[in-house]
């Protein structure tokens, strides 16, 4: 990866931070809010045992999240909406309630000159979807464009920017084959369908977006990382290997949206539930695509593991984050230059980036040189691909405060800003007053 050759940002790069309902509202059972396929996880599941009915209390304390932003000299908010909480059966009556606690977000974001950017599904699928099937069940699509519909009806006149799904191969690994996550399945054989219905609710919701709206800023997010095969005496069957992830991780998301096919190993997955004309509603066209970039994969062949895939180690020697990943800059540059060569250069914005304290069941660390280090190496990998030619207009942090971190719980701590849930204090740390700065200034040598 080469060095940026100019350390300036332009002046109209978006610089902003992320999160997630589910993670950061807490108040589960108020207001007329159903339950997702989160709220009845098996808390045995978790790390530490906890739950996010507080996490970090932003249902009731977002004026706070606001003002962080604003103070921080942020110009742009990605939250997400929970589905549950405006129709709480994913169907059906809505929950005006809800809607209500949106509108006031988004209209306290707007006072202070913040743009919102609301993602319209972050992994909280609704309880009673999931209990018809959830996203194994078609449906389920064409039920996420009628909440998409209904999202825009109500708020498309200020809320402008939408990110329509959150990172669907997590989504659809980690929930429905290694059942790490919500709903907690274990059935390899689902995932074509949770693959397909997923592409092509995010289909539905932006045909529905555009028609309520057409003015509206529409794009997806995508976790997308560089597949990279085990080295040893084995290295072309991991290469095969790691080939095989990487259709079914980047591809198998990436090539419909913008190509309108599947590559080989996931269209074999996908066939049982494809239609005539889904690819077509598929292949949309998209304002930006989010890039949430955390690390590489390591993939190896193994002849007794399902589908003869298995992660594989990081090389030895490397750095490496709290979830044992590596921290590899050179990996963001690759995948946004793959971006650029292999799907027309679309705009791209970075919708999550950031690193976790080490686990630890303790207090936050708030003297965080650690965080500032991780995010200005992957910040010069952002502003080398955009001397690259890399059509890249934003960054988001993930995250603006320390929330509950699903599977682990509270012991990952990804924030700006600390917070205490027995006492709700909220504490700057320094990669906040980092990222202030740099924000302000769009320069990362001035950022100190």
């Amino acid at each position: 990866m080469p060095a940026p050759r100019d350390r300036q940002f332009p002046a109209n790069f978006i610089w902003g931070a992320a999160s997630s309902a589910f993670q950061t509202e807490g108040s589960l059972d108020v207001d007329g809010r159903g339950p997702s396929i989160w709220d009845v996880f098996p808390r045995e599941r978790i790390h530490d045992g906890t739950d996010a009915s507080v996490a970090a209390d932003s249902y009731r304390r977002y004026g706070d999240d606001v003002a962080l932003l604003a103070d921080a000299g942020l110009k742009a908010y990605r939250f997400s909406i929970s589905w549950s909480r405006i129709v709480p059966d994913g169907s059906g009556a809505v929950n005006e309630a809800g809607l209500d606690y949106y509108a006031r977000l988004v209209d306290a974001l707007l006072a202070r000159g913040v743009a919102p950017y609301a993602t319209l599904f972050h992994w909280d699928l609704p309880q009673a979807l999931q209990e018809r099937g959830g996203w194994t069940n078609r449906e389920t699509a064409e039920r996420f464009a009628a909440y998409a519909d209904l999202v825009t009806q109500r708020l498309g006149d200020r809320l402008k920017h939408f990110v329509v799904l959150n990172e669907a191969a997590v989504h659809a690994a980690l929930g429905h084959v290694t059942g790490m996550h919500a709903p907690g399945l274990t059935d390899a054989g689902v995932l074509g369908p949770v693959i397909h219905h997923q592409n092509l609710a995010q289909g539905l919701a932006i045909q529905a977006l555009r028609a309520a709206e057409s003015d509206l800023i529409v794009g997806t997010t995508m976790a997308l990382m560089p597949s990279r095969a085990e080295g040893g005496v084995l290295s072309w069957f991991n290469e095969q290997a790691a080939n095989g992830f990487d259709e079914v991780w980047n591809g198998a998301f990436l090539d419909p949206l913008f190509r309108g096919t599947y590559p080989s190993v996931p269209q074999g997955m996908v066939e049982s539930v494809l239609r005539d004309g889904d690819m077509e509603t598929i292949r949309q066209p998209v304002g930006f695509l989010g890039v949430n970039y955390y690390a590489p994969s390591y993939m190896r062949f193994n002849l007794f593991a399902p589908s003869f895939i298995e992660p594989a180690p990081a090389p030895s020697g490397t750095e490496r984050d709290a979830f044992d990943r590596h921290v590899d800059p050179s990996g963001l540059y690759e995948t946004l230059l793959r971006v650029r060569d292999q799907y027309g250069n679309p705009p791209v914005i970075i919708t999550e980036n950031g690193c976790s304290d080490p686990f630890s069941d303790g207090p936050a660390v708030i003297e965080d040189q650690f965080r500032i280090d991780y995010l200005r190496q992957h910040l010069e990998a952002v502003k080398s691909a955009m001397e690259g030619g890399c059509d890249i207009g934003g960054y988001f942090h993930w995250t603006l405060v320390d929330n509950w971190e699903w599977a682990e719980g509270y012991r990952s701590k990804f924030g700006l800003v600390a917070h205490n849930r027995e006492t709700g204090v909220r504490t700057e740390k320094a990669s906040y007053r980092w990222f202030s700065e740099l924000a302000r200034s769009g320069a990362l040598d001035g950022a100190v």
